[in-house]
Parts: C-alpha cells; sequence; structure tokens
C-alpha cells in the first residue's frame, strides 16, 4: 500500500511538473521573444521606434501589475480557476496579436498576453509549494526556474529564428497552440478546491501597489530612452512614490489589507525579497549587457550574439533540479552566499575582460553569472515559502516574485543608463584591471555590477536557515 501510494504521489507531481515547467517556459519566452522582430514589425506598420517599444512595454507593465494580484487571488480562489483562466486569457492575446491588422491591435493584444501570463510563474511556484511534498519542494522549484532560465537565454534567438523564417505573427500563432494544450492538462492536475479560510481582499490597496509598481518599472524604462530629466520619467516615479506612500498608509489602516504587516516581520522572508530583487538586476543586466557587447564590441551579429547566450541557458537547465536538491539537504544561506560570491567574481571577471577581441570571455562570464544566480534564486524562494505560514504563502510569493520582476526591469534600464552616460565620457575605465582599448562603457557597467553584489551578500548573511516545516515556520514568525 505504501509503495503504490508513493508511486503515485510521484506520478502526480511529475505530471504538475509536466505542466508547469512548459507554462513558466511560454511565459518567459513571451516576454522577448519580439525583440528582434521589432524592426519588420516597425515596416510593415510604418510605426517609429518609440511606438515599437509598446509592444514590449505593454507587456511588461500589465505583468508586472498582475503578479501579486495573482499571488493574493491564489489565497482565495483555487489554483485550477486562475490557471485555466490565465490560459485562455493568454490563448486570447495570442490570438489578437497573430490577426493583428495594425499597430494598436497587436499593442492590445500584447497586453491581453500579459494579464495572463503575469499568472503563471507565480502560481507555478506557489502550485509546487502546496502540492509536493517538504523534501521535493525545492527539486520543484528547481524545475521551475530551469524553465524561467531557458527561455531567458533562447527566447531571443528563437524569436528571431521563427520569425525571419515564418515571420512574426507565426510566433504568436506557438504560443497560442502551446497555451491550449496546456489548458487541459492544467485542469486535469491542478486542485480545484479554494484555500480554507481566506479573508477579504482589499482591492483599493492590490490597485495602489500594482499602480506603484507599473509607474516606477515604465519611469525608469522612460529613463533609459529619454532620461531622467523627460516629463514621462520623473513624472511616472514621483506618481508611483505617491502610490506606493498610499499603499504603505493604507496596509497599517485597514483590518485585512492587500499585503499583511507580518510577512515583513519574518526576517527570513525579508531577506529573501531583498535578495532576490538585488540578484535579479545583476542577472538581468547580465543577459542584457552581454548580447550587446558581443555585437558592439566584438562585431558579431545579433543571430550570432543571440548564440553565446545558449551555454548558459543549458547550464541553467541542467543545473536547476540539482540545485533545488541541493538545497533541500542543505538549507539555504550556503547556496546562497555561494552564488552571490560566484556572481559578484564573474561580474568583475567581464568588467576586466571586455575589451578583448574573443567572444569567450563574454559567454564565460554570462555563463559565471547565470549559474551563480541559480544557487541564489532557487533556494530563495524554497526558503521565503517555508518561512510563511499557509495562509500568506500566495500573497508572499506573489510579492517576491513581483519584487524579482522589478529588479529585472530595473536592472537593464539602470545600467542602461550608465552605458550610454559612459558612453558619451572620454573618461578610461574605472577598473585598474581593464586593460583594453574598446568596451570601457561596457567595463564600468559590469564593474557597478560587482558592486552591487556586496550589500546583496550583506543581506543574504542575515538569513537564518528555513525552518523545518510550514507549522514551525509560521509559529517563529
Amino acid at each position: 500500500m505504501t509503495r503504490s501510494s508513493t508511486a503515485e504521489r510521484t506520478g502526480s507531481d511529475l505530471a504538475l511538473l509536466a505542466v508547469l515547467m512548459p507554462a513558466v517556459l511560454v511565459t518567459v519566452i513571451a516576454s522577448d521573444m519580439v525583440n528582434l522582430m521589432l524592426p519588420s514589425i516597425g515596416a510593415e506598420f510604418g510605426a517609429s521606434e518609440a511606438e515599437l517599444a509598446w509592444v514590449v512595454t505593454g507587456f511588461l507593465l500589465v505583468f508586472a501589475v498582475g503578479i501579486p494580484f495573482y499571488g493574493r487571488l491564489s489565497d482565495r480562489v483555487s489554483l485550477r480557476r486562475l490557471f485555466g483562466f490565465a490560459l485562455l486569457v493568454y490563448a486570447a492575446g495570442s490570438l489578437v496579436c497573430a490577426l493583428a491588422p495594425d499597430l494598436l491591435v497587436l499593442v492590445l493584444g500584447r497586453i491581453v498576453m500579459g494579464v495572463g501570463a503575469a499568472a503563471l510563474p507565480v502560481l507555478s511556484i506557489i502550485a509546487v509549494t502546496r502540492l509536493m511534498p517538504l523534501g521535493k519542494r525545492g527539486t520543484g522549484i528547481g524545475v521551475v526556474s530551469a524553465a524561467a532560465g531557458i527561455g531567458t537565454a533562447v527566447g531571443p534567438a528563437l524569436g528571431g529564428g521563427i520569425g525571419q523564417f515564418l515571420g512574426w505573427p507565426a510566433l504568436f500563432w506557438l504560443m497560442l497552440v502551446v497555451a491550449l494544450v496546456l489548458l487541459p492538462a492544467a485542469l486535469r492536475v491542478l486542485p480545484g478546491e479554494p484555500p480554507a479560510g481566506a479573508g477579504r481582499f482589499d482591492l483599493p490597496g492590490g490597485i495602489l501597489l500594482g499602480l506603484g509598481a507599473g509607474l516606477v518599472l515604465f519611469g525608469i524604462t522612460q529613463a533609459q530612452v529619454a532620461g531622467f530629466t523627460a516629463a514621462t520619467s520623473w513624472a511616472s516615479l514621483v506618481v508611483a512614490v505617491v502610490a506606493l506612500a498610499l499603499f504603505g498608509w493604507r496596509t497599517v489602516q485597514v483590518a485585512q489589507p492587500f499585503v499583511p504587516p507580518a510577512l515583513f516581520t519574518n526576517r527570513v522572508y525579508r531577506a529573501a525579497v531583498a535578495t532576490a530583487f538585488l540578484a535579479m538586476i545583476v542577472n538581468l543586466g547580465g543577459l542584457v549587457l552581454v548580447p550587446l557587447l558581443v555585437v558592439d564590441v566584438n562585431g558579431l551579429g545579433p543571430g550570432a550574439g543571440a548564440l553565446v547566450m545558449i551555454p548558459a541557458g543549458a547550464a541553467v537547465a541542467v543545473l536547476s533540479p540539482l540545485i533545488g536538491r541541493l538545497a533541500d539537504r542543505v538549507g539555504t544561506r550556503p547556496l546562497v552566499l555561494a552564488g552571490l560570491a560566484t556572481m559578484g567574481l564573474f561580474a568583475l571577471f567581464l568588467s576586466t575582460f571586455t575589451g578583448t577581441t574573443s567572444v569567450i570571455p563574454a559567454g564565460a562570464g554570462i555563463l559565471g553569472l547565470s549559474v551563480g544566480f541559480i544557487f541564489v534564486i532557487t533556494p530563495i524562494i524554497s526558503a521565503a515559502a517555508g518561512a510563511l505560514p499557509a495562509d500568506q504563502v500566495g500573497v508572499g510569493l506573489g510579492i517576491l516574485q513581483g519584487a524579482q520582476f522589478l529588479g529585472a526591469g530595473t536592472g537593464p534600464a539602470l545600467l542602461g543608463v550608465l552605458l550610454t552616460a559612459r558612453r558619451q565620457s572620454d573618461d578610461g575605465a574605472v577598473n585598474p584591471l581593464y586593460a583594453g582599448h574598446e568596451g570601457t562603457a561596457f567595463s564600468d557597467a559590469f564593474l557597478a555590477m560587482a558592486v552591487l553584489v556586496i550589500p546583496t551578500l550583506i543581506i543574504a548573511f542575515r538569513m537564518r536557515p528555513a525552518a523545518p516545516s510550514r507549522d514551525t515556520a509560521g509559529q517563529d514568525a
């Protein structure tokens, strides 16, 4: 009987991961698969670069706003219903994009896609933490993280390849088919029972949080394009600060706020959110800057430049489940500290060797950064989930993933501003070890990433090991 029960549980775990991994994969691919096809889309619709940017920005803004909402809703609504809704919305948005007769309809379709896509990563992590045994949770999170890593590495190359041979609408037809295939499988493996004991849903608080997060991302993105002095940039950031201040005020005033204040009295969770945000800035900075480096400094074409990222994606895919399993055995803090140290060293490596004519240092640098990041993010998510009581897991993981996504949007934008400023300066590289004649701006940007790892290490060092069970964690928090 025990053997049969174990086999059944293992089978259900595998079925669950077989749905969650491709769902996260298509979400990450969808975020930047159109980047290399924007010139073709612009030529077809006669759109300017500023107008084309909304094909990406529209998706990212609703994605940023939606993540914490879905996390909070998962404490009230069944995973089956939320996941099914998200896949249907994602499929509808993909269909609108594939059939778009003009740029406006394409942007609207991307916004609809973002509404559905925002649910899939956070609900996947929540599903792993709720449905898989405690001893296998790290492995499950590692598998989901592997999908995110693969999608980040291959998304632009896959989008560029398919778009070049079949046209950009083919990208959205592919996303539509994948979503419709996943839908019945998700409805079969996810539970239909809503969580017990859910309280009121603080919609005004959620709106204020989403508005603040979205405007922060929009303001920083605009700063990268037009500078911080542009009205669209500073005005967005000012309104974001006001919205977040009102959100904080409401959180301490209402009986059942959107984000329970008790979340941030939990030391492990607080450190996990800060570490995830800062580590994501470094990670995405590398993922964006390295392809630019090999094109601008090493003279590769965009397609060949994307190939430099493939070893990093392959390493993430192989190592993520193993790191998750290791986190279940040795705990969080040793892996996180080792991962951050690795990220810092390879960011410094990139800063030192960006001026060479070979692309090997760039490939090795992004490989090291990506491996280091997986050592950070997989244990961090597992530790955060284990540190929270059951009724706060949904909102807690939603906030954590929202912070991670904000880091993903903030890092490339801020580093892009630094890169532009250093390109306009005649000063040499700040890094005294840098001996190249080209790429000094990239050297300084990578050095800034290495410096940012230092406070992240200090924050992560203060983490206690995750509690052995959720019940104990809830009592400790």
